[in-house]
């Protein structure tokens, strides 16, 4: 089982930046495609992000293109969440995900991931 804790979230000014991170334990994250996902106060959690576990392949939401990049160190067990020109509407907690994989493919779907973190606050002010 792969236990996962985010960090980096905080209070930025719109079109500012910032860089989440997710440390995974556990388990090696090798074997794991991960995704990062959003929740805004009465919305459905959302995907932002998503990686196959060697990081040939990712996935972005229409949003987020041009803006956000994933990316994972699996020697350091983290994968990281760069979100650049911030806008008020990326306000949201955000949440990483991971599951085990064998096809070498991402995960896009929230019911695809069997592993979550607590979540980190991001906001984002106009």
């Amino acid at each position: 089982q792969v236990q996962l804790v985010e960090s980096g979230g905080g209070l930025v000014q719109a079109g500012g930046s910032l860089r989440l991170s997710c440390a995974a334990s556990g388990r090696t994250i090798s074997n794991y495609a991960m995704g990062w996902f959003r929740q805004a106060p009465g919305k459905e959690r959302e995907v932002v992000a998503a990686i196959s576990r060697s990081g040939g392949s990712t996935y972005y939401a229409d949003s987020v293109k041009g803006r956000f990049t994933i990316s994972r160190d699996n020697a350091k067990n983290t994968v990281y969440l760069q979100m650049n020109s911030l806008k008020f509407g990326d306000t949201a907690v955000y949440y990483c995900a991971a599951e085990r994989d064998v096809s070498g493919r991402y995960y896009s779907k929230k019911y695809e991931y069997s592993y979550w973190g607590q979540g980190t606050q991001v906001t984002v002010s106009s």
